[in-house]
């Protein structure tokens, strides 16, 4: 962990402080692999304070305190951070303006007699390239979110509600080692599924197609993936939807790999579903996954950073008609040099539940 703060430390000087004051809970789980919601992080040029609430303080010792000094205020946390950067003459602090309210930082900046300077996406961007142990968390719940679909599929019946599906696939995931859901599962049904996040309801599933999109929490890390099956016989232009759908994502899939720029792999996909369905696919082809379900980067039109290895990001085409339905795929893979790690084994054929 220590590894972390000192790249955290080697921005110090272009960031232009001297301490940086972490206050979003993943940014606390990040950098000490310790997930309390609400403590902080305070780093100096020379030491690691950790903010703990006296709920969290033993279970903080216990398992943080070989490298944080571990603090219980008696007072708030700003008085805790005052009084050591008036120790240590601390005079610009970074914060984590993308997390903190405007609210939060009047109170923090309130006398507190030193700069506060936003660090913008700088913790975004160290979080973007993921460790093998990282990966090896996301690789286990992705795993899960595999064989909650292979068991979604034994018992999917056409009298079924979405919500039936939802919680089916939820109880499943928990049940089989997940510690959460990565997101409010979406089970949509019928023309319903031309909603891209459409909320499940306690209504029968309708004829056509349902869209599954899930995920689980493998020790704070997330998995996505999006399956689409039939219910009922697909009609002919419903299987010509969804080879479309198929089609693209295999050639983004194909493409991909370290050094390849996100908007063309957004574009190798979305060039084969705009022949036909153009107008129909109205979300980006994927986003990062890792202790937030969405991360950067993105493969998006406006994305052109080049992929690195160790990126975790989804691939997920669609294509949505309004008053007739939808169809989402989504694999969840490693950017590696010279291709890919695909972590979703899910089948991909389109599955009629008659």
């Amino acid at each position: 962990m220590t590894a972390k703060f000192n790249t955290l430390r080697s921005f110090f000087g272009s960031l232009g402080v001297e301490a940086i004051y972490l206050t979003s809970s993943v940014s606390h789980r990040y950098f000490t692999g310790f997930d309390n919601p609400d403590g902080a992080i305070f780093v100096t040029e020379d030491e690691i304070y950790a903010l703990e609430d006296f709920r969290y303080m033993e279970i903080a010792s216990d398992t943080i305190g070989a490298y944080c000094t571990v603090i219980a205020p008696e007072c708030s946390f700003k008085d805790a951070i005052k009084a050591i950067a008036k120790q240590k003459k601390i005079k610009r602090i970074g914060f984590e303006n993308r997390f903190m309210s405007v609210a939060e930082f009047e109170r923090l900046n309130d006398g507190f007699g030193a700069e506060f300077i936003g660090i913008g996406d700088t913790v975004s961007k160290m979080r973007e390239i993921k460790t093998e142990r990282e990966i090896l968390c996301i690789r286990e719940a992705q795993e899960i979110t595999d064989l909650a679909f292979e068991h979604i599929l034994k018992v999917l019946d056409p009298k079924m509600t979405e919500c039936d599906v939802a919680i089916e696939l939820e109880y499943f995931m928990r049940r089989n080692g997940a510690s959460d859901k990565s997101f409010d599962t979406i089970a949509i049904s019928g023309e319903k599924s031309s909603m891209p996040h459409g909320v499940p309801a306690p209504v029968k599933l309708q004829k056509g197609f349902l869209t599954m999109d899930f995920g689980c929490v493998i020790d704070g890390y997330h998995s996505d993936m999006t399956r689409t099956v039939s219910i009922g016989k697909a009609s002919h232009e419903m299987k010509k939807i969804y080879e479309t759908v198929l089609l693209a994502q295999k050639s983004a899939l194909e493409i991909l790999k370290a050094g390849v720029k996100c908007c063309d792999a957004d574009k190798a996909a979305r060039d084969i579903i705009y022949k036909d369905y153009r107008g129909c696919f109205g979300h980006s082809l994927g986003h990062s996954v890792g202790l937030e379900i969405h991360e950067t980067p993105c493969l998006s039109p406006r994305w052109e950073n080049e992929l690195v290895c160790g990126n975790v990001i989804t691939v997920e085409p669609g294509i949505y008609i309004p008053k007739f339905g939808g169809v989402r795929i989504e694999d969840l893979v490693v950017i590696r040099d010279g291709g890919i790690e695909n972590l979703t084994h899910s089948p991909k054929e389109l599955v009629e539940i008659c």
